[in-house]
């Protein structure tokens, strides 16, 4: 099956394209796009990977599914495109920056800057029908997702996981923490932020920190 990923990953997950629920996957999702609005765009589904190549991933943060309003999915968990004004949680996402690494917000909420660098920004859902948060869950994306979580764990060290939200919190079974750092909080939505879940996790300076001991290039968030 031709799938548009990058080649490092194609390499990793190959054996998953040929399962049969991934093809059935690939089959509803065609559909869905043929007959809705869906968002990202098709040839951003997988943009995650393109800009954060196996062998560069360094950081991996976790989204649920993309956001589903017009122009805003880019592939990219909590990224929106150039010009785009910056959802809740990606406002809170830099007020927390700003407080943790004295970084301004910037005007773009495009994060391609981040996964260029080696942070693989992963929605557990990849694609979703226009103005339906969740119409694509639970029809294999998950067990694609989930299956690249677990391959990052188990064919690399010290890799740092970032898990925001009870959702993400759930992934931390598939990571094996004696090689990895996995980091958790509230997620940055204002409902879970504004109740003291999330700002003062400090994330991303831990994670560089991390990165930095084990050698690492650190991230400019």
């Amino acid at each position: 099956m031709n799938v548009r990923i990058h080649q490092s990953w194609k390499k990793e997950l190959d054996q998953e394209f040929e399962k049969e629920y991934f093809k059935n996957l690939i089959n509803f999702v065609k559909e869905e796009y043929s007959e809705n609005k869906c968002f990202p765009p098709g040839p951003e589904i997988f943009a995650a990977f393109d800009h954060s190549k196996f062998e560069d991933t360094k950081v991996v943060i976790l989204g649920q599914d993309p956001y589903h309003g017009p122009g805003q999915a880019n592939g990219l968990c909590f990224s929106v495109k150039d010009g785009i004004t910056h959802p809740p949680s990606l406002i809170n996402i830099f007020k927390e920056i700003e407080t943790d690494l004295d970084k301004p917000i910037p005007n773009t909420g495009n994060l391609e800057r981040w996964a260029d660098q080696g942070v693989l920004l992963l929605n557990a859902t990849l694609t979703v029908r226009a103005h339906q948060a969740g119409s694509h869950q639970k029809k294999g994306w998950e067990k694609f997702t989930d299956k690249v979580i677990k391959t990052i764990s188990e064919e690399k060290e010290n890799v740092v996981f970032l898990l925001w939200g009870g959702y993400a919190k759930k992934k931390a079974i598939l990571i094996d923490d004696s090689k990895h750092l996995i980091l958790t909080s509230g997620h940055p939505s204002p409902l879970s932020a504004n109740r003291g879940y999330w700002f003062g996790n400090k994330h991303f300076s831990k994670a560089n920190v991390y990165l930095r001991q084990h050698g690492k290039k650190e991230i400019t968030w």
